[in-house]
């Protein structure tokens, strides 16, 4: 049985496609390098890893952008022998604005190498192409996203727009077209479109990205509409039942077996309390799907399902010993991407140049991997040399900026070295005690231990295993805690989920760096529903 999610840890807007026998998973990455991660499978069971896409200045420039901004909800696609990405990176979104360039980049494979991204419009998000190739569709490509609208007195979310795009030029023609105005739900958005049997379908999201969301269906017979929705009401849902175990269901998209089967891949999130803190963020599962005898789709129920009768997915390798050239696909690295100027793997080590304070959005020197199950560790081994408290490393539970727990070894004035545990909670930064005294030199093993809605550190200076005397409220790495609004407008956004990695400061430009011996994640998944 397929346990779902089957993406776990933060893997929202799932945009999935079939080449061959091949499926892939393309996700959003917000802020987190390399940009807009794929996981392939033969079977929608066994899901492997692949990476990011944009994991280079020349594909993905991610400087300055706001929390939760970055790489939103891309799309995946495949035309011409090349497969095809289309992308938003949201430059800014608050106090009523907001900055959204798409782009267009392609591949003659998955693994690349892909194009110079050719920017398309600033007009919206949730960009995907929809390539017609029935008999009466000549082949053309056409551009869908949500139109944004940034007038106060007008909706913001402006509908689903629609618009040709030549594959051979990489260029928009013609002008944009308004092809639905969404539900009763609201907050028309994640478009994706199909043909099949004549009609064409148009699967959007609903609702928001939180509790009340859903997708919806609707369809024509005509490309640019009028699409009529599905009398049924939603495709899929869990904003009427707060008991089920997959929450904010929605934004979906469609994929079709070899064998004629099709599945949804669909957002969920599994909150630590009934509609409470979701601390693993938003995930991705997949649901089959069925066609009634008039031609609509349906999930079963309109609910997610926990479980969907398949073969047990094989778990990852526990310990990554950095023994390759480049990180492993399960690694993200923050708002930069993995240059050997500031990370370097090597066998037997991985070494971190210092970065940037923890609220440097520039070059931050951050890896770190999802948060996949509610009980789950990772560990490491570290050396370190700093010689001031403007030096620290160590191991991070992580949602953003603002919010962060952070066991480190820095320096006292007199340089020499400490443990210490910090944590910041929106934005507030709070010293935990007690500074644990190190010996300069030695390697000391630092673990980070989640059991919701509890996180705990400890440590091995070669005396064994020592707790810190801590209990971190593990929930503020979640959606919920991260959003802010001030004097009722909003200033950050909660997008992604929390994160466990490794982290390196070097605040005054000294040129110190981190050895990493080695990273082991594990989980516990017998709580983990």
């Amino acid at each position: 049985m397929i346990q779902n999610p089957v993406l776990r840890g933060f893997e929202p807007d799932p945009a999935i496609l079939r080449v061959g026998a091949d499926f892939y998973l393309a996700t959003s990455t917000f802020e987190w390098c390399p940009g807009v991660r794929i996981h392939r499978s033969r079977d929608l069971v066994n899901w492997r890893p692949l990476g990011g896409i944009l994991d280079s200045g020349r594909l993905l420039d991610l400087t300055g952008v706001p929390d939760s901004g970055g790489i939103w909800a891309p799309g995946l696609s495949y035309a011409d022998g090349l497969f095809h990405l289309v992308f938003t990176v949201v430059d800014s979104y608050a106090e009523g604005w907001k900055d959204l360039p798409d782009y267009v980049t392609t591949a003659p494979s998955i693994e690349g190498p892909w194009s110079d991204p050719v920017p398309l419009h600033g007009r919206g998000f949730d960009v995907s192409l929809f390539h017609d190739d029935s008999a009466d569709g000549d082949g053309r490509s056409w551009l869908l996203n949500m139109r944004f609208d940034w007038r106060p007195d007008h909706e913001s979310f402006a509908g689903i727009e629609l618009q040709e795009y030549d594959r051979t030029t990489r260029t928009l023609l013609g002008a944009p077209r308004t092809i639905s105005v969404g539900t009763a739900a609201g907050v028309a958005e994640g478009p994706h479109l199909y043909r099949r049997d004549g009609w064409y379908y148009l699967v959007h999201a609903e609702g928001g990205t939180g509790y009340e969301h859903g997708a919806a269906v609707a369809r024509s017979r005509d490309l640019f509409g009028p699409y009529d929705p599905d009398p049924a009401g939603p495709l899929l849902t869990s904003r009427h039942d707060p008991r089920l175990a997959l929450q904010k269901a929605g934004h979906c998209s469609l994929v079709e077996t070899p064998a004629g089967e099709w599945y949804a891949a669909h957002i969920v999130a599994r909150p630590h309390t009934e509609r409470g803190r979701c601390v693993l963020g938003r995930e991705t599962a997949l649901q089959p799907v069925t066609w009634t005898e008039d031609g609509w789709p349906r999930i079963a129920g309109a609910v997610p399902a926990v479980t969907v009768p398949a073969p047990a997915p094989e778990p990852p390798p526990a310990t990554d010993l950095f023994d390759t050239p480049a990180l492993g696909p399960d690694w993200s690295t923050l708002r930069r991407p993995a240059t050997p100027d500031w990370i370097e793997p090597a066998p037997g080590r991985l070494r971190v140049h210092g970065g940037q304070s923890p609220v440097g959005r520039r070059a931050p020197s951050l890896l770190a991997r999802r948060v996949t199950a509610s009980r789950c560790s990772l560990r490491t081994s570290l050396t370190f040399a700093p010689r001031s408290p403007a030096h620290m490393a160590g191991l991070t539970a992580y949602y953003n900026t603002r919010n962060w727990h952070y066991l480190h070894v820095t320096a006292q004035d007199d340089g020499s070295p400490v443990l210490r545990a910090l944590s910041c909670e929106a934005g507030r930064l709070i010293a935990h005690r007690p500074a644990i005294p190190l010996a300069p030199g030695h390697a000391v093993v630092l673990q980070a231990e989640l059991e919701l809605p509890v996180l705990r550190f400890s440590y091995d200076t070669g005396q064994g295993m020592r707790v810190l005397p801590l209990e971190l409220d593990a929930t503020v790495l979640s959606d919920e805690h991260a959003d802010e609004f001030h004097d009722g407008q909003l200033r950050v956004l909660g997008f992604t989920g929390a994160m466990l990695g490794l982290w390196a400061q070097d605040l005054d430009g000294a040129g110190v760096h981190a050895d990493f011996a080695y990273a082991t994640y594990l989980t516990t998944p017998d709580r983990d529903a």
